[in-house]
């Protein structure tokens, strides 16, 4: 079996299960403190299906684009699970886990988290049958300008986000009819569709080399490389 973990945005979610089946999922959405809920999250999805730490076959953790926080208490505790198990870990992008939420639909899927200040971290995928074709990858954009990419084409852009609401109006005012807003449980990762990825991909070959996906940098480093340029 697989544990599946997602703290990449509010929405903390815990999966065990195999190529079979999704055996045990937990989502809370309660905005608190990743670090207190993350491990109690892990024991009871365990506990659903009576399994041990001997049982786990491997480790899959979202390594964000999303919180910095969040993503750090994730992927500290996936490390830390696969280096003192000794088990294979997978990382997987927390923006492709969330477009495989409408990976059967026609036309392309935007999944994106907000990033304050007009900005969004997303990836443009076009679904094909189940399977996601990566249009244009993960990175740190402008609204704005993502919006003006996607207007070029004349296909439906399904938007996947927690943070539908902040741009729910200038989305439908630049793509009109062709934007899809979704509504529900479409916005939130789903810790078995990390599962499914995990299944489909091979780990990684150190455990060491996965790291978050933090797309830029946090605004602790931002103002103290700020400082450092002044005092030059």
């Amino acid at each position: 079996m697989i544990l599946a973990m997602d703290t990449s945005t509010f929405v903390l979610g815990v999966a065990l299960g195999d190529a079979e089946t999704v055996r045990a999922e937990w989502t809370t959405h309660e905005k608190k403190n990743h670090s207190l809920r993350l491990m109690p999250g892990i024991d009871h999805v365990m506990k659903t299906v009576n399994a041990n730490p001997s049982d786990l076959e491997g480790i899959a953790v979202t390594t964000g684009p999303g919180s910095y926080t969040g993503v750090r208490i994730g992927v500290s505790t996936a490390k830390g699970m696969a280096s003192s198990l000794r088990l294979p870990i997978y990382d997987v992008s927390s923006l492709e886990a969330l477009a495989g939420n409408r990976r059967f639909a026609f036309g392309l899927v935007c999944p994106f988290i907000d990033a304050r200040r007009g900005q969004v971290y997303a990836a443009v995928y076009e679904a094909d049958d189940g399977h996601l074709k990566t249009v244009h990858e993960e990175r740190l954009w402008l609204m704005d300008d993502l919006l003006k990419t996607l207007a070029s084409t004349s296909l439906p852009v399904y938007f996947l986000s927690l943070d539908i609401a902040k741009h729910r109006e200038n989305i439908e005012q630049v793509l009109g009819a062709r934007a899809h807003t979704g509504e529900g449980m479409d916005g939130r990762i789903k810790p078995g569709e990390i599962l499914r990825i995990a299944l489909e991909s091979p780990p990684v070959a150190n455990v060491h080399e996965v790291v978050p996906r933090y797309l830029q940098l946090a605004e602790a480093e931002k103002n103290w490389r700020k400082a450092q340029a002044h005092d030059e």
